[in-house]
C-alpha cells in the first residue's frame, strides 16, 4: 500500500475525480491527513473556515448535500447548536470532505502503487 502522506501530486493527475466543491490541487498528502485527523485538524482548512465554508455551500450546496445523504441515507444533524449559518456551513462542507477523503483513500494508494510498479 502506498504511503499516501509522501504525495504531493494532485488527485486529478491520478486520474481521481474531484468534486467541485473540493479543491481541485488536493494532493494524496492531504487526503492521509483529512482521513487522519479531520478537517477541523487543520488538515482541510477550506471546510472549516466560516467564509470558505458559507462560498462552497452557496455554490455547491445541493451537491454536498446530495453527497452526504448517499453515503448516510439522510442528512445528519449538527451535534451542538450552531449560532450561525457560518457554522452550519462548515458541519456539512467537512463531513462532505471528510466522506469523500475516506472514500477514495484506498483508491489513491492503489493508483501510486500501480505507477510505482510502472516504473520499476
Amino acid at each position: 500500500m502506498a504511503n499516501l502522506w509522501d504525495n504531493d501530486e494532485p488527485v486529478l493527475s491520478l486520474g481521481i475525480d474531484v468534486p467541485r466543491w473540493i479543491d481541485q490541487d488536493i494532493t494524496p498528502c492531504d487526503v492521509a491527513s483529512i482521513c487522519h485527523g479531520g478537517c477541523a485538524s487543520g488538515a482541510y482548512m477550506d471546510a472549516v473556515t466560516y467564509h470558505i465554508a458559507l462560498k462552497t455551500m452557496d455554490d455547491h450546496g445541493d451537491d454536498i448535500f446530495e453527497y452526504i445523504e448517499d453515503c448516510y441515507v439522510e442528512l445528519p444533524q449538527p451535534t451542538r447548536d450552531y449560532q450561525s449559518w457560518a457554522g452550519m456551513a462548515c458541519f456539512y462542507v467537512s463531513i462532505a470532505v471528510e466522506l469523500w477523503a475516506s472514500c477514495v483513500e484506498d483508491e489513491i494508494s492503489g493508483k501510486i502503487d500501480e505507477l510505482v510498479a510502472d516504473d520499476e
